[in-house]
């Protein structure tokens, strides 16, 4: 028999990750409680007994995601280009691969000119995180092409990334046409292998 408290463990954690699928196709303000319940396959009146408000939910999805997310847990390793560009192409709104789970970007992706205090809050702790593996990232790709490149010029590579990433897949969610979608995406990749490769050519010049 189940102990009540495993069993409240169990019930949030279902909330949670129903919430966590919702907002991050949807946004917050597309997704309401009942929604969230019925995914979760779970009554509405259950739902407060876990949280207080969606607002709450939607923090505690964050926290999970960032726990949870493979991105969060290969922030220190090396990784080559294509590690770098498949944010994008890994995790978007009209995802292609199922197995793809929900990352910290979904909230750059849905989120932009909400005015709600804490969601604005966490848009800048989601851009704040990704924009530090960016760099991360950066560092090791340098390291390994022996690219001289100081601290705030790999911080602004990293905004220019993010930038590029979060309005590419913000204009894709919006365009009907697949092939524009594709050729958005792909473009916006391209722009970063470009930036990035500038880095490499200047560091061969250098050399020669």
């Amino acid at each position: 028999m189940s102990h009540p408290k495993d069993q409240k463990a169990r019930s949030r954690a279902r909330i949670i990750a129903a919430a966590t699928e919702l907002f991050s196709r949807h946004g917050f303000e597309k997704v309401s409680i009942s929604q969230i319940m019925k995914e979760a396959r779970m009554t509405h009146g259950a739902f407060y007994a876990h949280f207080d408000s969606k607002e709450a939910l939607y923090s505690a999805s964050f926290v999970e995601t960032l726990k949870d997310s493979g991105r969060s847990r290969l922030v220190k390793t090396p990784l080559p280009v294509k590690k770098l560009i498949a944010l994008a192409a890994n995790y978007w709104g009209l995802r292609q691969s199922g197995n793809v789970g929900p990352g910290p970007e979904a909230v750059l992706f849905n989120e932009i000119g909400n005015d709600n205090d804490r969601i604005r809050q966490l848009f800048q702790s989601s851009y704040e995180h990704l924009r530090t593996m960016l760099e991360r990232r950066i560092i090791a790709l340098n390291r390994l092409h022996k690219v001289q490149d100081g601290p705030a010029l790999i911080r602004d590579k990293a905004r220019a990334i993010l930038a590029s990433l979060v309005g590419a897949v913000t204009m894709a969610k919006v365009i009907a046409d697949d092939e524009e979608r594709r050729r958005i995406l792909e473009a916006s990749q391209q722009q970063i292998l470009a930036m990035l490769k500038a880095s490499q050519d200047r560091a061969l010049l250098q050399k020669s």
